[in-house]
Formats: structure tokens, sequence, C-alpha cells
């Protein structure tokens, strides 16, 4: 729970400190702008929001863990990918977007913070603990959060345990460690597929890099 605090506010205020014109640059998410990326996090922030109020019974179906699914690189074809750049243009200037991602995300942190880590909620079909919802999400906030700063070197980076963290979770997903020698950081990039090894990279990955990237939905 703490977790997921640290790293949405952490991004959050990323995204509260960018200046107008960062908002045209690339993001990490390959063919979206910044812009395009804030319009996906208020789109997430609803998900949060609508996930905590939907309770669920029976056993947890998935954790916070099998909560990801390993897919397909994304091929812009999707509905959903396909309507985010038009949605984000559609805010006009970058400060409504901001000003709408302040808002429902301060909420879903709200909400995040009230919630009974040990109830049941339901969301894609599955069951799981808000506990384990909320640590799946440390990932996400993660993730995007170097999307967000891809092209911003001078923005601050995740905050040093969520990066830990969502190594973690991504190395159990994998079913494999990364070397020692790689920081979080690097691990997750190059592990999602965000950034391509180098050759010593790869030589030091072995054949792990043969699986590389995990691409999670």
């Amino acid at each position: 729970m703490e977790l997921f605090s640290r790293s949405w506010t952490a991004l959050r205020e990323a995204v509260a400190a960018l200046a107008d014109e960062d908002f045209e640059r690339p993001s990490g998410c390959a063919g979206w702008l910044v812009r395009d990326l804030v319009c996906h996090l208020v789109i997430d922030a609803q998900d949060v929001l609508i996930t905590l109020v939907t309770p669920a019974t029976g056993a947890p179906t998935v954790d916070a863990v099998t909560y990801w699914k390993l897919v397909e690189p994304p091929t812009g074809e999707d509905p959903l990918d396909a309507l985010i750049p038009r949605l984000a243009a559609a805010y006009g200037e970058p400060g409504l977007l901001r000003f709408h991602l302040d808002d429902v995300g301060s909420a879903a942190g709200r909400a995040a913070e009230l919630a009974d880590p040990a109830a049941r909620v339901g969301t894609r079909d599955e069951v799981l603990t808000v506990g384990d919802y909320l640590s799946a999400y440390v990932v996400e906030w993660t993730l995007h959060h170097l999307d967000l700063i891809a092209r911003l070197p001078s923005a601050p980076e995740p905050p040093a345990e969520t990066l830990a963290a969502a190594r973690a979770s991504l190395e159990k997903i994998a079913g494999s460690g990364f070397p020692a020698s790689l920081s979080d950081k690097e691990a997750l990039l190059i592990g999602t597929g965000r950034r391509t090894p180098t050759d010593a990279e790869r030589e030091t990955l072995g054949d792990f890099a043969e699986q590389l990237p995990f691409i999670l939905g």
C-alpha cells in the first residue's frame, strides 16, 4: 500500500512539474507523446477508482504477480491505443490535462489509502485482494514514470524503493533474475523492451537475453 502511494505520488508530481512544451516531446511509449502518456494515466486512475469500488466474492484468482500477463508488443491497432492520442489532443492546453490528472489522480490516491487491503475486488474478469491489486500497480506507475522522463534528463526519477519493487516483480513474472550488474532502472528498461541492451549487457544476460522483452498487459 505504501509503495503504491509513493510511486503514484512521485509520478503525479513529475507530471505537475512538466513545462508546457514538454507535453509535445516523445515519451518512452512507442508512438506516444508525453501528453498521450499523461492522458493514459488519467484513464489508469479511473480504472483504479472503478476497481476499488467493485467488490468481488470467491477466492482470488490472481495475485500481484499473476495479475500481469505477458503479451505481444503493441502494434498500434488496438482501438484504445489509437484513441489515446486523439483524446489527449482534444484537451488542447497542457494545463487542462495536468489539472484532470491531478483531480482524478488525487481521488485514486485517497481511495487507495482508505481501502481495506484484505478486501477482494474484481477487474479484468479476475478476483484479487486490494493489497495485491495496488502492489501490481507499483509496476505500472514505475514503468510509466520512466516513460514520462525518457526524453527529459533533468526530471526526477522514480523513488529507489519503487524501482527495486518493480524490478522484483518483473523478475517473478519472468521467472528469472536479472544480473546484479544491472541497476534496477536498467533492468526494467531492458527487460520490458524500452531499451535495447548493449553488446556487453547482452553478453552478461546470456541465454536470458533471448527471452526479452517481457511486455506486460
